[in-house]
């Protein structure tokens, strides 16, 4: 018989150990750097909304310019967003159910665009698809394509720095989901390709679209690989983060108009998303 107010090991309604209650005395050496980190995150982004010219951000934000670097921008987005649905989920699926040399190597390398540095994701796009590049050159001599500075160079660019969100997203969707529902599929007689299509797709849904906003949130802000490889001309490939850049050398208030755009569209997604990053395993 356990003693009384000791406790027993098992929570006596849900047969789990009880959890540890946090003492409430937090240290002063860890209260002071976490109260200045988190000062150093925040306040930029409260200067930001401070400055903000709210009078004239109405006009701000409906002038010619910023309008078409708006449109711009959500369409490229759009665009690269579906460009990495289409190829990043079979990839995402590959890394996750196919058993294959090097695959460690190939998701190594899949990854490397979220701690390559855009521009040199640019760079790497022109030496690759520019006019000269390794298969630029054939794209142009073959079919008459020409992607750097152009609008789908734009999107080509945002599509390469933003599909490793997504693929990471599905994969590890992939990876928490049953193969057996597939396995029954494939034993009914469907293909494997049906049972991805009837079965699979349905079950990661949600890591789909939590992927597909975190590409699309990323490609909506790319500014380092869509300078260096599309250019920055108005009205084909000026997205907004390229416009606030701009701006802030010649009008510093419709920089932080747009600025405030983009934020808006980053507070948007993570709150869309609240449930997947903040909800304890």
């Amino acid at each position: 018989m356990t003693p009384p107010g000791k406790p027993t090991g098992t929570d006596t309604l849900s047969g789990r150990p009880p959890r540890r209650r946090a003492r409430a005395g937090v240290p002063l050496p860890l209260l002071l750097p976490a109260l200045l980190g988190l000062a150093f995150l925040l306040v930029p982004l409260l200067a930001l909304v401070a400055r903000a010219p709210w009078r004239t951000l109405p006009e701000q934000l409906t002038s010619a310019e910023v309008w078409d670097a708006l449109q711009l921008s959500l369409l490229c987005a759009t665009a690269a967003t579906a460009v990495s649905l289409v190829i990043g989920v079979p990839l995402a699926w590959l890394l996750a159910r196919v058993e294959f040399p090097g695959r460690g190597l190939v998701r190594a390398l899949v990854t490397l665009p979220l701690v390559l540095p855009p521009v040199v994701g640019g760079v790497a796009l022109l030496m690759a698809l520019g006019r000269n590049g390794i298969v630029g050159q054939w794209l142009d001599s073959w079919f008459g394509v020409t992607l750097p500075f152009t609008t789908a160079g734009v999107v080509v660019a945002e599509a390469f720095v933003a599909m490793p969100f997504l693929v990471i997203s599905v994969e590890g969707t992939l990876r928490a989901a049953d193969p057996r529902y597939e396995e029954a599929a494939t034993t009914l007689g469907a293909s494997r390709f049906t049972a991805f299509r009837r079965v699979t797709l349905p079950l990661i849904a949600p890591g789909i679209a939590a992927g597909a906003v975190l590409a699309w949130a990323r490609a909506l802000g790319e500014f380092g690989a869509t300078i260096t490889f599309a250019g920055n001309f108005p009205g084909r490939t000026q997205t907004m983060p390229l416009s606030v850049y701009l701006a802030l050398q010649s009008d510093p208030e419709a920089a932080i108009a747009l600025s405030l755009v983009l934020l808006a569209v980053s507070v948007a997604v993570l709150a869309g998303l609240r449930d997947r990053w903040m909800s304890a395993g």
